[in-house]
């Protein structure tokens, strides 16, 4: 077995497998003395079919299947021992040559691979953001007084007066209006950083990469209109990644628990359902905490929260007035 690497540029690399006969031979025999076990063919009995038949109705599966077996074991002990952080996997390249399978042949393999791009970043104090103290308008005051008269109409609730109109609205509209400018304060603070990483991504790789991982469910258009915003998704998460790491923050048990029982409760809210017995909590945080695919999400909201977190303690946050229009033309 040998393994070549040739650097492309900074991000791309190529590499190729030369696997001999001998790197497969015994996996071969191996795996055709299973199918020799098992194998049942009318006038035999059960692990006594010929070993010559064996070989010639299952040879070339045996073959295909361990010579892919050797090549995922190379690629990963390579890949490990020579301390490459590669962006998903490798590919197989326009340049691989034609093989023929016939056990005792060598084959020759390549592979198209990514390097995760460097990231360097630091949080400063003299970093700054805008975070957006968002005013209502007479018009959008006027819009939410007249839809909540309609509502409590509709349904059957008593008038407010117009000073208990005034006030209620005038108290979602702050609540509504503060949850935006946290969000925007978020978005910001990532874009910011972001930006200031400079990171250059791969990007012919990742679109192969991502038509390839997600065989069947995506389309290249798909990748196309969608590619931009997932390269600045994978940028953050990199930033957020490599922060973490600075930061000295790593995700417990206990973080995890407390995102999920806090999307549960969530999740119930949204039906309209509150005082929620405790086990009944417990038991739906479990089957959370059950769940890869949850937990991942969950694991990346926490490195948001913890990052974000830490980034705003530190920078310099400069308050700005702004009206509900002019922020939603941002």
């Amino acid at each position: 077995m040998n393994i070549t690497k040739k650097q492309i540029d900074d991000l791309n690399l190529e590499l190729t497998l030369e696997i001999a006969p001998e790197d497969y031979a015994e996996e071969v025999k191996k795996k055709l003395a299973e199918r020799r076990r098992n194998a049942e063919f009318k006038g035999f009995r059960k692990g006594m079919v010929p070993a010559s038949l064996i070989k010639r109705v299952y040879g070339e599966q045996a073959l295909a299947d361990s010579v892919n077996d050797v090549i995922g074991t190379s690629l990963d002990k390579y890949i490990s021992d020579n301390n490459l952080h590669l962006l998903g996997e490798p590919l197989g390249s326009e340049k691989q040559p034609e093989l023929e399978w016939a056990d005792g042949n060598s084959f020759t393999f390549v592979f198209d691979a990514a390097l995760s791009p460097e990231v360097n970043i630091t949080v400063d104090a003299a970093d700054t953001v805008n975070k957006y103290s968002i005013t209502s308008s007479a018009k959008e005051k006027a819009a939410m007084i007249e839809n909540l008269k309609k509502y409590r109409e509709d349904s059957k609730q008593e008038p407010l007066s117009d000073e208990e109109l005034e006030k209620t609205v005038t108290e979602r509209l702050k609540e509504e209006h503060r949850q935006e400018a946290d969000w925007r304060l978020s978005k910001d603070i990532r874009d910011f950083y972001v930006a200031k990483a400079g990171i250059q991504l791969p990007e012919a790789f990742l679109k192969r990469w991502l038509l390839a991982a997600n065989q069947g469910k995506l389309t290249q258009e798909d990748i196309d209109k969608d590619f931009p915003g997932f390269c600045e998704d994978f940028k953050w998460q990199l930033v957020r990644g490599k922060l973490m790491k600075d930061f000295g923050f790593d995700i417990t048990h206990d973080d995890l628990y407390e995102a999920a029982k806090a999307y549960v409760t969530y999740q119930y809210a949204m039906y309209g359902i509150g005082n929620v017995p405790e086990d009944m909590i417990t038991e739906a945080v479990s089957n959370v905490m059950k769940d890869r695919r949850q937990l991942e999400r969950l694991s990346e909201q926490v490195e948001d929260r913890k990052v974000l977190d830490k980034i705003k303690e530190t920078i310099s946050i400069k308050d700005k007035k702004i009206s509900s229009e002019k922020f939603r033309e941002l």
